[in-house]
């Protein structure tokens, strides 16, 4: 049996940032990654400033304040949130 391995790149996030409708990751190797809002509910749902309260993380982003936590490899995925 072989294994196929393949380069994703660096996908640690850089910035955050939310349109009306679509939060948008950046990556450290230059991708940007733009997901529905609705996907989240949660952060669909807050409000500007909770939204900004978040923490960068090796693999993912995290709003304490939200008890939301985001991973980079589910969004490549294009997997909504549970």
């Amino acid at each position: 049996m072989s294994t196929l391995e393949i380069d994703v790149g660096d996908i640690r996030p850089v910035s955050v940032a939310f349109t009306a409708d679509e939060l948008v990751v950046t990556l450290a190797d230059g991708r940007r990654i733009a997901i529905p809002l609705a996907w989240y509910p949660r952060l669909r749902d807050a409000d500007t400033a909770a939204r900004g309260r978040f923490e960068l993380m090796p693999m993912g982003i995290h709003w304490p304040e939200l008890d939301e936590d985001l991973g980079i490899a589910g969004m490549l995925r294009g997997r909504p949130g549970t």
